[in-house]
């Protein structure tokens, strides 16, 4: 549930006949070889969501859905029956488990992220499923291409070393671009990044081993944070572990794309706005389905 978007936003439309991003998304999947979409979604939305999708899409992929709910965490773990909010993207992965058995990637539904994203991805995981070491990826898209005009977005600043390999993410909850410069808050401070920033918009490639990481993990995140109300397990808590564990190694591949979205409300009419500048360029069809 988008809280500054305002509603669900990851089923309004922006396209010409009713598509919404995820609907690109998923089309750019297709092309770019991909063969099951799972929606990780609250069960309160399935029906919304099924209606949306399952007519379109039937006979173009396969379709699954899954629910991440607060009490879908691994057996015998507690936490505090207040917490309301949701426990984060790495449990939004972690509850896909049972679906996945192959080769996988994990995006945003609200976030437009370019045909490109998907190819780059989808050989990356092709020549991956081949190799005993775990050989993960992360798209990367550079800072000042993935700004709102409207407001503060979360991102996480990436660091690679000269083979492409990813060092670590910093998640960053408030970037926003103020006169010729772009500002981040952390913590109690603030600091100047460079438009070249490299950062993760949530587009990640991995394999199924994957899996069996993100498990262990959480169990400890759970433990630690059983008593937090708004504590949340992000992928890159994951990554970063898996890094400085000497794991698994995570390729940046670089994306030259401009990312677009629906942060906030305001940016609806500038998100349309490209969708038809991509069709009138020929990249998407008037009507996808």
């Amino acid at each position: 549930m988008g809280s500054r978007y305002g509603g669900l936003k990851q089923t309004d439309p922006i396209g010409p006949n009713g598509e919404a991003i995820i609907d690109y998304s998923i089309f750019d999947a297709i092309r770019a070889g991909f063969g099951k979409v799972v929606f990780v979604i609250r069960e309160s939305f399935a029906e919304n969501f099924k209606a949306s999708f399952e007519k379109k899409l039937n006979g173009k992929i396969t379709t699954e859905y899954v629910y991440q709910e607060l009490s879908n965490i691994p057996e015998g773990l507690e936490f505090n029956p207040e917490r309301q909010k949701p426990w984060g993207t790495g449990h939004a992965v972690l509850v896909a488990r049972g679906l996945i058995n192959e080769a996988f990637a994990v995006i945003n539904a609200d976030d437009f992220y370019g045909a490109e994203a998907y190819r780059k991805v989808a050989d990356f995981l092709t020549k991956a499923s081949q190799e005993t070491f775990p050989h993960y990826a992360m798209v990367g898209y550079r800072l000042d291409q993935t700004l709102s005009d409207n407001g503060y977005v979360s991102r996480g600043v990436c660091s690679a070393d000269e083979n492409g390999h990813l060092i670590d993410v910093v998640e960053h909850t408030s970037i926003e671009r103020k006169g010729d410069e772009i500002i981040a808050s952390v913590d109690d401070s603030t600091k100047t990044l460079a438009g070249n920033t490299v950062v993760s918009m949530n587009f990640w490639g991995f394999l199924p081993s994957y899996f069996n990481f993100l498990e262990k993990s959480f169990a400890n995140f759970i433990v630690a944070n059983k008593d937090e109300l708004k504590a949340e397990f992000y992928i890159p808590y994951v990554v970063n572990e898996l890094i400085r564990n000497k794991e698994a190694n995570i390729q940046v591949l670089q994306s030259s794309e401009k990312w677009f979205g629906v942060t906030y409300q305001e940016d609806k009419n500038n998100t349309i706005e490209n969708i038809n500048r991509l069709i009138k360029e020929g990249k998407y069809p008037a009507k996808l389905w």
